[in-house]
């Protein structure tokens, strides 16, 4: 199974220049992929840097055929008051994650993260996509997530909830409830162990965040950074700020992340961080499992 994972900032590239269907061209140059995680996919944002268009998840349904696509809203506005004025429909502001996949999707969860009180610094909500596929080797559960830029309080808190995410799947995994029936909402509720969660973590490779991370589970695999267990010892490349220069002024810095559970450990047979694209302020991430 190969995946993709990306901050592609609403399709907007290293000089400013938006084009969603560049960054999908790009995302196929780099993999056959069977799953994409993006992240920063935009509606109704027009007035965002670079005019990205009404809709990106139609506009990513449309570029990627056969695949199904799954969007997790984080922010979500009322419409900008001048749409009206430019001939542009008033849609809801809406900020957030998507996966596009040509796997079985069994179960899709949304899960907004803590955005605990912090009045030093700009944020938004932020939120989990997860979704359970039918995927080579057994189903797993995919998770694409960004946390907050600008605090530390909330990256902090929104780590310690994906942790426990991994906790409650691992305890449905453990112990099912009964379906209701087979076609009603009450359906069974297990869960497969085996997660990825991937994304922008917005927290530099051993910060505290990335370290809490990393740290035992009760009653779950714990998770690993499938990169740096790929490539024992060594430092990663930057994923960020590589060619926009502007945005991250202060430098480049790696805050994108694939971690598996320990599990998925002897399944691992690639992860590269991409260094050559300039399609966003970020370097995205390509895994393999085999």
């Amino acid at each position: 199974m190969k995946l993709i994972s990306w901050n592609v900032q609403w399709g907007r590239d290293a000089a400013g220049v938006v084009d969603l269907a560049r960054t999908v061209r790009q995302a196929r140059g780099l993999a056959d992929f069977d799953v994409l995680c993006l992240q920063e996919i935009t509606r109704g944002f027009h007035a965002l840097p670079g005019g990205p268009g009404n809709d990106q998840f139609a506009e990513l349904a449309a570029l990627l055929p056969g695949y199904t696509i799954i969007e997790a809203i984080g922010a979500d506005l009322g419409a900008q008051p001048a749409a009206a004025s430019t001939g542009r429909s008033a849609l809801r502001r809406q900020f957030g994650n998507a996966l596009a996949t040509r796997l079985p999707v069994r179960q899709v969860f949304r899960h907004l993260l803590p955005w605990p009180a912090d009045p030093a610094a700009p944020s938004m909500q932020r939120v989990a996509l997860e979704a359970v596929l039918d995927a080579p080797g057994g189903a797993l559960r995919v998770l694409v997530t960004h946390l907050e830029f600008y605090s530390e309080r909330q990256r902090l808190a929104q780590v310690d909830e994906l942790r426990r995410l991994q906790q409650e799947a691992a305890a449905h995994a453990a112990h099912p409830a009964p379906a209701e029936s087979d076609e009603g909402p009450f359906a069974r509720s297990s869960r497969p162990v085996s997660a990825i969660v991937c994304g922008d973590f917005n927290s530099a490779w051993g910060s505290t965040a990335y370290a809490r991370m990393l740290a035992p589970l009760t009653d779950s695999p714990a998770f690993i950074d499938a990169w740096s267990t790929l490539h024992p010892g060594a430092t990663p490349p930057p994923t960020a700020g590589v060619y926009d220069t502007v945005q991250w002024s202060e430098g480049a810095m790696t805050c994108d992340f694939a971690f598996v559970t320990e599990d998925l450990r002897t399944r691992l047979k690639h992860c590269e961080i991409d260094g050559v694209t300039q399609a966003s302020d970020h370097q995205p991430i390509v895994l393999e499992l085999a």
